[in-house]
C-alpha cells in the first residue's frame, strides 16, 4: 500500500523532514548523484545523505519517487520592482527600456509600488524553486522606497540580498548620504542569513571616475558591489580600465552581462577574482551583447545565472539554464560553420548549467559554504522537482538534462528554505499570493492612470519602423515552359 503523503500542517517547527527515493542532484563533487537517494533534515540543515536513511520517529517522509531532489537555485541578478509591470516591455529594445526608466517613468514609482514588485518578484521565485534571489533594486529614489523594498522581502519566506541602487541618483551621492546610511543602520544593523546587502550601480566611464566615491563606501561598510559591465552602448572597457587602474577590482564585485568586453577587461576579471552573473535570455532579446558564457569559461571566470527583469522576460531558472546552454551551443556551432567545420563534441554541458543555476550562484555571493549544495550541515535550501500528471518527467534517464531542457516552474513539487517548507505538492506554504497580486493590481492601476493611455499603449506596442523590402529575383511572370503555368503580365 502507498503510504499516504503528509499534509502541509504535519511540516511543524522541529520535525524532521526524510525525502526519500529521489534522483539526489547533489552538486557536492564528493558525493554526486544519488539514484534513489534520501536526504534528511534537521531544523535549518542537512543532517543526512544517503541511501535507505533511517527516518526518525517523528519525521515526515515525503515520497519523491519519479522526482529530482536538488538545492535551492540562486539568481543573482533580478530586478525585482519591476515585476508589477511583468511582460509590458516584452517587445522593447534596451534602448526603449532606458528611455522608460531612466528618462521617462522610472520616477513615478512610489514606495508603494516598489513593495508590490519586490512582494510578487519574491513569491514567484520562491514558487519556482529559486530560493535565493539577489534583488537588484535600482528604483530606489529614497530610503523610503528601500525601506519598502526590505519590508516586501521580509514578508515572504525566501532568502534575499538587497542590491541597493538608484538609477535616478548618482551613487557617489546617495550613497554617502546620512538618509542612505540611516536606512543601513536601521535595516542591516546585525548579521541575517535571510536578508544580505549590496550596493548596486554602474561605472559609465567617464575619465574622472566619479564612482571611485561609491566604491570607497562600500569598501567602508563591507559590503559587495554589483555592476552592470559590458553592455552594448552603455558600459565599456573605460569602466573596467578605471576601476583597475584604482583599485577597485576584487573578489566582491559582480559583473552583470559583462557580454561585449575585450579580451583584456576579461583578463582583469579574471586576475582579480571576479564574477559574472550572465542573463542569457536577457542578452538575446535586449541586445546588451552576445551571451560571454565561452569566454568566461576560457578565462576561468565564475558564472552564475540570473533572469535579470520580468517586464521582459521569463523569471525562472529553468528558462535561464535553457537559454545559456542554448547560445553557448549556438556560437560554438556558428563558429565552426563559418571555417567550414563540425562540431562533434559539445563543450558546456546540462551539467555545467546547473551548477552555475546552484552552487555557482552560492559562490558568487560568497554563501558557498551555507548553500548551493547538498551537503551535511548547509542550510536547507533545497527544491524537489516531481510532477506525476507531465508526460515530460518519466522517464528520467540525464537528470541534469531533464532540469535544463525537461522540466519547467510547474514541476516545482516542495521547496524548503532554511529549513522552512514555503511551497508542498505544488502548493506554496507561508506566501501570501492574493496579497502580492492585489498590490500589484493597485501599482497597474496608478501607472497606467500617470502615464495616460498614449504613452502606455506605446510602451505595449512599440512604433516599428518601416523596412525596405529586398527585391526577390524569382518573382516573375514570363518564364515558359512545357507544363508549367504561365501567370499573365498585366498591361
Amino acid at each position: 500500500m502507498t503510504p499516504q503523503a503528509p499534509r502541509p500542517e504535519e511540516f511543524a517547527a522541529g520535525r524532521p523532514v526524510l525525502f526519500r527515493d529521489a534522483t539526489v542532484l547533489t552538486m557536492d563533487p564528493a558525493i554526486g548523484v544519488l539514484d534513489r537517494g534520501d536526504v534528511l533534515v534537521r531544523g535549518e540543515r542537512i543532517d543526512q545523505v544517503g541511501r535507505d536513511l533511517q527516518a526518525p520517529e517523528e519525521a515526515v517522509v515525503v515520497d519523491c519517487a519519479g522526482g529530482i531532489l536538488m538545492p535551492g537555485m540562486v539568481d543573482t541578478h533580478r530586478h525585482m520592482w519591476q515585476t508589477a509591470l511583468r511582460g509590458l516591455g516584452s517587445d522593447w529594445t534596451l534602448s526603449q527600456y532606458f528611455v522608460f526608466y531612466y528618462l521617462t517613468w522610472g520616477k513615478i514609482f512610489r514606495p508603494e509600488d516598489i513593495h508590490a514588485g519586490n512582494l510578487l518578484s519574491a513569491v514567484e521565485a520562491v514558487d519556482a524553486g529559486v530560493t535565493t534571489t539577489v534583488d537588484w533594486s535600482h528604483g530606489l529614489q529614497t530610503p523610503e522606497h528601500g525601506d519598502a523594498a526590505v519590508e516586501a522581502l521580509r514578508a515572504v519566506p525566501g532568502r534575499f540580498v538587497l542590491a541597493y541602487g538608484n538609477l535616478l541618483g548618482a551613487p557617489w551621492e546617495w550613497v554617502n548620504s546620512p538618509d542612505f546610511r540611516a536606512f543601513v543602520d536601521r535595516n542591516f544593523s546585525s548579521r541575517d542569513d535571510m536578508l544580505g546587502l549590496q550596493l548596486a550601480f554602474d561605472v559609465t566611464g567617464d575619465a574622472a571616475f566619479p564612482e571611485k566615491a561609491a566604491f570607497e563606501a562600500a569598501r567602508e561598510l563591507g559590503l559587495p558591489v554589483t555592476t552592470h559591465a559590458g553592455v552594448w552602448g552603455a558600459t565599456d572597457d573605460r569602466g573596467i580600465r578605471l576601476m583597475w587602474d584604482h583599485g577597485f577590482m576584487t573578489p566582491d564585485v559582480t559583473y552583470v552581462h559583462s557580454a561585449t568586453l575585450s579580451e583584456d577587461s576579461y583578463h582583469r576579471i579574471a586576475a582579480s577574482g571576479g564574477t559574472v552573473s550572465v542573463s542569457a535570455e536577457s542578452e538575446h532579446n535586449a541586445g546588451q551583447g552576445y551571451p560571454p558564457t565561452w569566454r568566461l569559461r576560457r578565462h576561468g571566470i565564475p558564472v552564475s545565472l540570473s533572469v535579470d527583469t520580468s517586464v521582459w522576460f521569463s523569471a525562472d531558472l529553468f528558462s535561464a539554464m535553457r537559454a545559456t546552454l542554448s547560445a553557448d551551443r549556438t556560437r560554438e556551432h556558428m563558429t565552426a560553420h563559418e571555417t567550414g567545420e563540425t562540431v562533434v563534441h559539445n563543450s558546456l554541458r546540462a551539467r555545467d548549467v546547473v551548477e552555475w543555476a546552484t552552487i555557482g550562484g552560492a559562490g558568487v555571493l560568497g554563501l558557498s559554504d551555507t548553500i548551493g549544495s547538498l551537503t551535511p550541515g548547509k542550510q536547507a535550501d533545497l527544491v524537489l522537482i516531481k510532477n506525476d500528471r507531465s508526460p515530460a518527467m518519466y522517464p528520467i534517464l540525464h537528470p541534469y538534462g531533464h532540469v535544463v531542457y525537461q522540466a519547467t516552474r510547474a514541476d516545482v513539487h516542495t521547496v524548503l528554505v532554511n529549513g522552512t517548507m514555503v511551497k508542498y505538492a505544488h502548493e506554496l506554504v507561508g506566501a501570501d499570493l492574493g496579497r502580492a497580486r492585489d498590490a500589484v493590481a493597485a501599482t497597474v492601476e496608478y501607472a497606467r492612470t500617470a502615464m495616460g493611455e498614449d504613452a502606455w499603449r506605446e510602451a505595449v506596442e512599440p512604433e516599428i519602423p518601416e523596412t525596405e523590402t529586398i527585391s526577390n529575383p524569382y518573382h516573375y511572370s514570363d518564364y515558359r515552359g512545357e507544363g508549367v503555368a504561365v501567370r499573365q503580365q498585366e498591361g
